[in-house]
């Protein structure tokens, strides 16, 4: 299964272009990060995908059927997303609030069934915090509250899972095993779309990169391929360095000092 952007482009009512001519395939079973300074489109990127957004020009097509032709539920069965910044509104309990991402699954005038309960609590067992299931959800850490979301989009049983910066509220443990849980869910065959602030998250989960800078200028590929030195220099405009370490078997992008 495959998610086409083509040519898309987006901006806020009357102000310039924020996105330009953007175009890549998400793939079933790839890993897709984007990274880019602040203010470069990446969120917006995300929301325009997630179907949040219309674009102003361009297409999104799943498996060849633009987005537009297909209703809310029907995407929200194929796509899910886990915003960066998530606001309780309602005293759930954790594993309730994970309930609710079956809720493409469920009827408008049902009730979430046990099978539904079952998939949440599957959920929240991948994600280590079965722990928090009887919590009130908005009484948990801003960490915790990430890792449930994105139980709660897992719930949702979705082909790809849209994240916007996963890892910003945790600490750096739990940065780490939500990056493990994102390689694992694509062996699986999701297909994951992430943007991120760190070129060395980009760097551990390998596979593909996209890139978007202040200008509009947009960059895919192999992450490999397109991180270097000179252009981690150039897109944020500071000294970085980019090391291969034998004894932890990959590339490091660190800051040589301050």
């Amino acid at each position: 299964m495959k998610i086409q952007i083509e040519n898309l482009s987006f901006s806020y009512a009357e102000s310039a272009p924020l996105l330009k001519n953007i175009g890549f395939t998400l793939d079933s079973g790839r890993v897709i990060s984007i990274l880019g300074p602040n203010g470069a489109g990446k969120t917006t990127l995300l929301n325009c995908i997630a179907g949040l957004f219309k674009p102003v020009e361009g297409k999104i097509l799943i498996e060849g059927r633009d987005m537009e032709s297909l209703a809310h539920r029907e995407i929200a069965k194929i796509i899910g997303y886990v915003p960066q910044i998530i606001v309780p509104t309602f005293s759930y309990s954790v594993l309730d609030y994970v309930v609710t991402g079956c809720a493409p699954h469920i009827g408008t005038f049902e009730r979430p069934k046990q099978v539904h309960f079952d998939a949440a609590m599957a959920a929240l067992e991948k994600m280590g915090i079965t722990a928090l299931k009887d919590k009130p959800y908005n009484e948990i850490s801003g960490g915790e509250r990430q890792q449930v979301s994105i139980a709660r989009a897992l719930a949702q049983k979705p082909s790809f899972i849209l994240m916007d910066e996963p890892t910003s509220h945790l600490d750096y443990g739990n940065q780490i095993q939500v990056l493990k849980t994102i390689c694992s869910m694509a062996s699986q065959g999701y297909g994951i779309a992430l943007t991120t602030h760190n070129p060395d998250h980009a760097l551990l989960l390998g596979d593909q990169l996209a890139v978007l800078e202040r200008d509009g200028t947009f960059t895919f590929g192999d992450c490999k391929e397109v991180l270097t030195e000179p252009f981690l220099n150039h897109l944020y405009g500071i000294d970085l360095r980019l090391e291969e370490i034998s004894s932890v078997g990959r590339r490091v992008c660190f800051a040589p000092k301050l």
